[in-house]
Protein backbone atom coordinates (compact mmCIF):
# COMPACT_ATOMS: atom_id res chain seq x y z
CA UNK A 1 0.00 0.00 0.00
CA UNK A 2 1.41 3.51 -0.79
CA UNK A 3 1.97 6.03 1.84
CA UNK A 4 -0.45 8.82 1.48
CA UNK A 5 1.18 12.41 1.19
CA UNK A 6 0.53 14.53 4.45
CA UNK A 7 -2.42 16.39 3.98
CA UNK A 8 -4.46 13.29 2.82
CA UNK A 9 -6.19 10.73 4.20
CA UNK A 10 -6.36 7.16 1.85
CA UNK A 11 -10.18 6.53 1.85
CA UNK A 12 -9.30 3.95 -0.63
CA UNK A 13 -8.43 1.49 2.24
CA UNK A 14 -11.61 2.13 3.76
CA UNK A 15 -13.75 -1.91 3.69
CA UNK A 16 -16.37 -1.61 0.53
CA UNK A 17 -19.29 0.78 1.33
CA UNK A 18 -17.99 3.59 3.12
CA UNK A 19 -17.94 6.23 1.38
CA UNK A 20 -17.55 10.35 2.03
CA UNK A 21 -20.65 11.46 3.19
CA UNK A 22 -22.62 13.73 0.15
CA UNK A 23 -23.77 16.93 1.08
CA UNK A 24 -27.89 15.48 1.20
CA UNK A 25 -25.89 13.77 4.46
CA UNK A 26 -24.18 16.54 5.26
CA UNK A 27 -27.24 19.45 5.00
CA UNK A 28 -29.42 16.81 7.00
CA UNK A 29 -26.32 16.23 10.01
CA UNK A 30 -26.10 19.92 10.06
CA UNK A 31 -30.20 20.35 10.55
CA UNK A 32 -29.79 18.12 13.16
CA UNK A 33 -26.55 19.02 15.57
CA UNK A 34 -27.88 22.60 14.66
CA UNK A 35 -31.27 21.57 16.17
CA UNK A 36 -29.52 19.62 19.35
CA UNK A 37 -27.58 22.44 20.24
CA UNK A 38 -30.30 24.96 20.47
CA UNK A 39 -32.31 22.30 22.74
CA UNK A 40 -29.36 21.68 24.63
CA UNK A 41 -28.63 25.61 25.56
CA UNK A 42 -32.70 25.67 26.04
CA UNK A 43 -33.50 27.05 29.81
CA UNK A 44 -29.66 27.93 30.72
CA UNK A 45 -28.50 31.13 32.15
CA UNK A 46 -26.77 32.81 29.29
CA UNK A 47 -23.70 33.46 31.03
CA UNK A 48 -22.93 29.94 31.84
CA UNK A 49 -19.38 29.01 31.73
CA UNK A 50 -18.92 26.42 29.04
CA UNK A 51 -16.04 24.10 30.82
CA UNK A 52 -15.40 22.55 27.88
CA UNK A 53 -14.38 25.86 26.43
CA UNK A 54 -12.79 27.63 29.62
CA UNK A 55 -12.73 31.22 27.92
CA UNK A 56 -16.37 30.95 26.45
CA UNK A 57 -19.81 31.69 28.27
CA UNK A 58 -22.86 29.84 26.71
CA UNK A 59 -24.16 32.95 24.93
CA UNK A 60 -20.69 32.72 23.34
CA UNK A 61 -21.08 29.36 21.79
CA UNK A 62 -24.60 30.29 20.83
CA UNK A 63 -23.27 33.47 19.16
CA UNK A 64 -20.37 31.44 17.28
CA UNK A 65 -22.38 28.71 15.29
CA UNK A 66 -25.03 31.39 15.02
CA UNK A 67 -22.78 33.51 13.06
CA UNK A 68 -20.47 30.96 11.50
CA UNK A 69 -23.25 29.44 9.47
CA UNK A 70 -23.98 33.06 8.30
CA UNK A 71 -20.58 33.95 7.39
CA UNK A 72 -20.11 30.72 5.57
CA UNK A 73 -23.40 31.11 3.28
CA UNK A 74 -22.18 34.75 2.76
CA UNK A 75 -18.92 33.68 1.73
CA UNK A 76 -20.01 30.45 -0.80
CA UNK A 77 -22.51 32.61 -2.07
CA UNK A 78 -20.97 35.52 -2.88
CA UNK A 79 -16.77 34.77 -3.23
CA UNK A 80 -16.72 37.38 -0.14
CA UNK A 81 -14.35 36.44 2.42
CA UNK A 82 -15.30 38.74 5.21
CA UNK A 83 -13.83 38.64 8.50
CA UNK A 84 -14.13 36.03 10.87
CA UNK A 85 -16.52 36.52 13.73
CA UNK A 86 -15.51 36.95 17.14
CA UNK A 87 -17.55 34.51 19.14
CA UNK A 88 -16.78 36.85 22.90
CA UNK A 89 -17.93 39.77 20.57
CA UNK A 90 -20.80 38.43 18.99
CA UNK A 91 -24.38 39.03 20.89
CA UNK A 92 -26.78 36.44 20.09
CA UNK A 93 -29.72 38.13 21.27
CA UNK A 94 -32.34 36.89 24.27
CA UNK A 95 -32.66 33.05 24.75
CA UNK A 96 -35.88 32.83 23.19
CA UNK A 97 -35.26 33.90 20.20
CA UNK A 98 -32.00 31.21 19.88
CA UNK A 99 -33.78 27.98 18.23
CA UNK A 100 -34.75 30.55 15.46
CA UNK A 101 -31.51 32.16 15.32
CA UNK A 102 -29.61 28.47 14.86
CA UNK A 103 -31.84 27.38 12.70
CA UNK A 104 -32.28 29.88 10.06
CA UNK A 105 -28.10 30.02 10.00
CA UNK A 106 -28.11 26.72 8.98
CA UNK A 107 -30.89 26.92 6.54
CA UNK A 108 -28.96 29.66 5.07
CA UNK A 109 -25.95 28.15 4.65
CA UNK A 110 -27.79 24.56 3.05
CA UNK A 111 -29.67 26.92 0.67
CA UNK A 112 -26.26 28.43 -0.42
CA UNK A 113 -24.66 25.32 -1.07
CA UNK A 114 -27.81 24.36 -2.78
CA UNK A 115 -27.61 27.41 -4.64
CA UNK A 116 -24.40 27.69 -5.95
CA UNK A 117 -24.09 23.72 -6.08
CA UNK A 118 -21.65 21.87 -4.05
CA UNK A 119 -19.35 21.43 -6.52
CA UNK A 120 -18.37 24.77 -6.93
CA UNK A 121 -14.87 26.07 -6.30
CA UNK A 122 -14.86 28.71 -3.89
CA UNK A 123 -12.31 30.22 -1.19
CA UNK A 124 -11.32 27.78 1.66
CA UNK A 125 -7.78 28.85 3.99
CA UNK A 126 -6.84 25.22 2.75
CA UNK A 127 -7.07 27.01 -0.81
CA UNK A 128 -9.99 26.75 -3.52
CA UNK A 129 -12.00 23.62 -2.88
CA UNK A 130 -15.67 22.94 -3.63
CA UNK A 131 -18.35 24.79 -2.33
CA UNK A 132 -19.38 21.45 0.32
CA UNK A 133 -15.89 21.89 1.95
CA UNK A 134 -17.83 24.83 4.32
CA UNK A 135 -21.34 22.17 4.51
CA UNK A 136 -18.38 19.91 6.08
CA UNK A 137 -16.71 22.27 7.70
CA UNK A 138 -19.55 23.91 9.47
CA UNK A 139 -21.32 20.28 10.61
CA UNK A 140 -18.18 18.89 12.36
CA UNK A 141 -18.28 22.34 14.43
CA UNK A 142 -21.49 22.82 15.48
CA UNK A 143 -21.40 18.86 16.19
CA UNK A 144 -18.59 19.35 18.38
CA UNK A 145 -20.14 22.94 19.42
CA UNK A 146 -23.49 20.19 20.70
CA UNK A 147 -21.77 18.79 22.82
CA UNK A 148 -20.40 21.40 24.49
CA UNK A 149 -23.83 23.10 25.02
CA UNK A 150 -24.66 19.14 25.83
CA UNK A 151 -22.01 18.85 28.53
CA UNK A 152 -22.85 22.36 29.88
CA UNK A 153 -26.19 21.39 30.56
CA UNK A 154 -25.67 17.68 31.94
CA UNK A 155 -27.96 16.13 29.38
CA UNK A 156 -26.77 13.36 26.78
CA UNK A 157 -24.78 14.10 23.57
CA UNK A 158 -25.56 11.92 20.45
CA UNK A 159 -24.17 11.90 17.32
CA UNK A 160 -24.67 9.49 14.12
CA UNK A 161 -21.70 6.82 14.24
CA UNK A 162 -21.25 8.09 10.13
CA UNK A 163 -20.84 11.44 11.12
CA UNK A 164 -18.57 11.02 13.96
CA UNK A 165 -16.45 9.02 11.58
CA UNK A 166 -16.64 11.75 9.31
CA UNK A 167 -15.88 14.64 12.15
CA UNK A 168 -12.93 12.54 12.85
CA UNK A 169 -11.45 11.63 9.47
CA UNK A 170 -11.99 15.80 8.70
CA UNK A 171 -9.99 16.79 11.70
CA UNK A 172 -7.41 14.75 10.46
CA UNK A 173 -7.16 16.08 6.90
CA UNK A 174 -7.06 19.40 8.91
CA UNK A 175 -4.84 19.10 10.56
CA UNK A 176 -1.98 16.95 8.44
CA UNK A 177 -2.81 19.72 5.57
CA UNK A 178 0.36 21.61 3.61
CA UNK A 179 0.32 25.15 6.16
CA UNK A 180 -1.68 24.18 8.75
CA UNK A 181 1.19 24.51 10.86
CA UNK A 182 0.71 28.15 10.29
CA UNK A 183 -2.51 28.52 11.69
CA UNK A 184 -1.50 26.03 14.63
CA UNK A 185 2.67 26.03 15.65
CA UNK A 186 2.14 22.85 18.18
CA UNK A 187 1.19 20.76 15.17
CA UNK A 188 4.80 20.74 14.24
CA UNK A 189 5.66 18.78 17.49
CA UNK A 190 3.35 15.35 15.86
CA UNK A 191 6.63 15.09 13.80
CA UNK A 192 8.12 12.12 14.13
CA UNK A 193 10.41 9.10 13.09
CA UNK A 194 7.09 6.63 11.83
CA UNK A 195 5.81 6.16 15.10
CA UNK A 196 1.86 4.89 14.91
CA UNK A 197 -1.11 5.42 16.57
CA UNK A 198 -4.00 3.68 15.77
CA UNK A 199 -7.69 4.66 16.57
CA UNK A 200 -10.21 1.79 16.42
CA UNK A 201 -14.46 2.58 16.75
CA UNK A 202 -15.74 -0.38 18.83
CA UNK A 203 -19.21 -0.33 17.45
CA UNK A 204 -20.26 -1.56 14.20
CA UNK A 205 -17.93 -2.22 11.22
CA UNK A 206 -16.50 1.37 10.74
CA UNK A 207 -13.49 1.58 9.63
CA UNK A 208 -10.28 3.30 11.87
CA UNK A 209 -7.70 5.06 11.43
CA UNK A 210 -3.50 4.75 11.57
CA UNK A 211 -2.01 7.59 11.90
CA UNK A 212 1.68 7.45 11.25
CA UNK A 213 4.69 10.78 12.43
CA UNK A 214 6.78 11.21 9.85
CA UNK A 215 9.67 13.90 9.77
CA UNK A 216 7.72 16.32 7.23
CA UNK A 217 4.61 15.80 8.92
CA UNK A 218 2.14 13.24 10.45
CA UNK A 219 -0.61 11.12 7.86
CA UNK A 220 -3.51 9.54 8.39
CA UNK A 221 -4.80 6.29 6.39
CA UNK A 222 -8.16 4.02 7.33
CA UNK A 223 -7.33 1.05 8.75
CA UNK A 224 -9.25 -2.61 9.79
CA UNK A 225 -8.61 -4.32 12.96
CA UNK A 226 -5.33 -5.38 12.15
CA UNK A 227 -3.51 -2.32 11.19
CA UNK A 228 -4.56 -0.39 14.51
CA UNK A 229 -3.71 -3.33 16.48
CA UNK A 230 -0.31 -3.27 14.91
CA UNK A 231 0.24 0.52 16.56
CA UNK A 232 2.36 1.82 18.92
CA UNK A 233 -0.17 2.61 20.47
CA UNK A 234 -4.09 1.76 20.05
CA UNK A 235 -7.00 3.48 21.17
CA UNK A 236 -10.52 1.15 21.29
CA UNK A 237 -13.99 3.11 21.86
CA UNK A 238 -16.85 3.97 20.21
CA UNK A 239 -16.84 6.51 17.11
CA UNK A 240 -18.80 9.18 19.13
CA UNK A 241 -16.35 8.60 22.64
CA UNK A 242 -13.58 8.28 19.69
CA UNK A 243 -14.43 11.92 18.72
CA UNK A 244 -14.70 13.57 22.06
CA UNK A 245 -11.74 12.19 23.04
CA UNK A 246 -9.91 13.47 20.14
CA UNK A 247 -11.54 17.11 20.22
CA UNK A 248 -10.59 17.14 24.42
CA UNK A 249 -14.61 16.82 25.13
CA UNK A 250 -13.75 13.96 27.51
CA UNK A 251 -10.31 12.41 28.47
CA UNK A 252 -9.72 8.89 27.65
CA UNK A 253 -10.55 7.50 31.13
CA UNK A 254 -14.05 9.75 30.46
CA UNK A 255 -14.34 8.39 27.22
CA UNK A 256 -14.00 4.38 28.45
CA UNK A 257 -11.27 3.97 25.88
CA UNK A 258 -8.93 1.23 26.33
CA UNK A 259 -5.42 1.76 25.31
CA UNK A 260 -2.88 -0.69 24.24
CA UNK A 261 1.06 0.30 24.26
CA UNK A 262 2.48 3.21 24.38
CA UNK A 263 0.32 5.40 26.18
CA UNK A 264 2.84 8.44 25.86
CA UNK A 265 2.14 9.05 22.18
CA UNK A 266 -1.42 9.72 23.06
CA UNK A 267 -0.96 11.94 25.67
CA UNK A 268 1.57 13.45 23.64
CA UNK A 269 -0.98 13.95 20.63
CA UNK A 270 -3.69 15.37 22.56
CA UNK A 271 -1.38 17.73 24.33
CA UNK A 272 -0.27 19.19 20.48
CA UNK A 273 -3.39 18.81 18.98
CA UNK A 274 -5.92 21.22 21.33
CA UNK A 275 -7.66 24.17 19.84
Amino acid sequence: MTAPEPGRLDLGTAPPGVEPLDAARLAEGLRVHTAGLADAAAGLDPATPVPTCPEWRLRDLVGHIAQAHRWAATLVRTGEVGDVPDATRTEPGPPDAWPDLLREGAAELVDAIEGTGPGTVVFTYLGPRPAVFWLRRMLHDTSVHHADAAITAGVPFAIAPDLAADAISEGLELMSAPGAESFKPDLAALRGRGETLGLRPADGPLPGWVITRAPEGFRAEHAGPAATAAADVEITAPVRDLLLMLTRRRSPEEAGAAITGDRALLDHWLAHTAF
